[in-house]
């Protein structure tokens, strides 16, 4: 696969992953918590691919029983932790704060791939992540910083959010070599999905399930933002190193604001729109940065010898 392609189709899963909201929003209205509209999300998403798979390509759903401490990895200890964290941020402090300590993923997956697949960590990855860093805190409105205090409690269970984000790139890069990225994503949502099941407890909501808005909401979560979504990342992972895999990742929360702004009519401010430039901006400089480094280090190296 070329190396674009894969960029691509990395930055393509991770803005899908920023269309949640969409679907999200409408399944509150029918009185869904978070926890268990991320259980309709996984249940959904495990049932649709699970019986895609059962009818398109059965052999997809074969896997070796020595690998499924990796997808419980990917399922459980990622998806379904990062997301009980990152709630739990946006219940003590709100929207903003939790998307901002999500997005520390990337310092995880970066110091953690450092030990385990020896990925550089490069003069331009580390230029991409404070550069991404502080996109996000002026795109989610988190600087300019007022007189406002932040709860320990908040800065502890984001860390956490973030590192639990983080273990997906880890679990998935080991399993990417392996396995299709249609198999490892079916995996991930079944084991992610029976756990959630019984915690979420969605049989108490039997009659929100009789609405039509319900199911359509639902499915939509499933297919677009998490199963495609999921899909395109992990198919991109397995020729980008998880470290910029993960960088490129936090184009979701600018697609997330776009859409707050475009369909719930957000208010978009001037820092704002310098936060997704600095977004894009480590976009650039997670793919082409080590390059124009070099280049420029290399012409500076010649005009001295001149």
């Amino acid at each position: 696969m070329p190396a674009r392609l894969a960029y691509l189709l990395v930055l393509a899963g991770a803005a899908l992953w920023g269309t949640t909201g969409l679907f999200v929003q409408n399944l509150y209205t029918y009185g869904f918590t978070p926890w268990e509209v991320v259980g309709i999300r996984l249940l959904f998403s495990a049932v649709i691919i699970t019986l895609f798979l059962s009818i398109v390509e059965r052999s997809l759903l074969r896997i070796r029983w020595q690998d499924l401490p990796l997808f419980v990895g990917t399922g459980i200890i990622s998806i379904a932790f990062f997301n009980f964290f990152f709630f739990s941020v946006m219940e003590v402090s709100g929207i903003s704060l939790a998307v901002v300590m999500l997005y520390t993923g990337p310092l995880f997956v970066a110091i953690i791939a450092k030990f385990i697949f020896k990925e550089t960590l490069t003069a331009g990855k580390i230029a991409a992540l404070v550069i991404m860093i502080t996109g996000c805190m002026y795109a989610v409105g988190l600087i300019p910083l007022g007189s406002d205090s932040v709860a320990a409690a908040a800065v502890l269970f984001g860390i956490a959010s973030g590192f639990f984000y983080a273990l997906y790139s880890i679990f998935g890069k080991f399993l990417s070599g392996r396995y299709h990225p249609l198999t490892i994503t079916t995996y991930s949502m079944i084991l992610g999905g029976l756990f959630l099941l019984p915690t979420s407890r969605l049989w108490e909501k039997a009659e929100a399930f009789t609405e039509p808005g319900v199911w359509w909401n639902g499915i939509g979560l499933a297919v677009a933002a998490t199963t495609v979504a999921y899909v395109a990342y992990t198919a991109g992972l397995t020729h980008v190193e998880s470290s910029r895999a993960s960088i490129l990742s936090i184009i979701e929360p600018v697609v997330a604001i776009v859409i707050g702004v475009a369909v719930f009519g957000d208010s978009f401010t001037l820092w704002q729109t310098f936060g997704i430039v600095l977004v894009f901006a480590a976009i650039i400089a997670t793919v082409y940065g080590d390059t124009l480094l070099g280049k420029l280090l290399g012409k500076t190296s010649l005009n001295r010898q001149s």
